[in-house]
């Protein structure tokens, strides 16, 4: 990348990024022009929540154990009785997790419910983008 476009990117993500500071943590209506914040979030849980029944479905042949927990490995409560979290696999190096809203926890009865979630691995973002393409 050459250093003016570096330099342009720079000035640009310094600007997004104060004007989502303006926003006092309200990013849901924070749009690129298409999607805002909030319809791609949506559109991740959805997605991940449709992707975990498919890997239980029996019919599909697959290996991977799909759960929820709406408490950490520590016994802390998900960010409150706000979130809760819905993972494939529970070991370590392989578990791909994310935290959803509570109101999305009856829409996967398919998972294993687990008094707390296994011991979290450490994954990146990064990571579980990876794992995902092994899938």
């Amino acid at each position: 990348m050459d250093t003016q476009l570096k330099a342009d990117k720079n000035v640009i993500t310094h600007f997004i990024n104060e004007e989502i500071k303006k926003l006092d943590g309200e990013t849901n209506n924070v749009s690129d022009g298409y999607h805002t914040f909030g319809e791609l979030y949506e559109h991740r849980v959805t997605l991940f929540i449709a992707l975990c029944e498919t890997l239980k479905d029996p019919k599909n042949n697959n290996t991977e154990e799909i759960w929820r927990s709406k408490k950490h490995s520590d016994g802390e409560l998900a960010f409150g009785w706000t979130w809760f979290v819905l993972g494939i696999n529970k070991k370590k190096g392989k578990q791909i997790t994310y935290h959803l809203p509570i109101d999305k926890w009856e829409e996967t009865t398919f998972a294993e419910t687990l008094e707390q979630a296994p011991e979290f691995d450490g994954h990146t973002p990064q990571d579980v983008l990876e794992r995902l393409k092994t899938l």
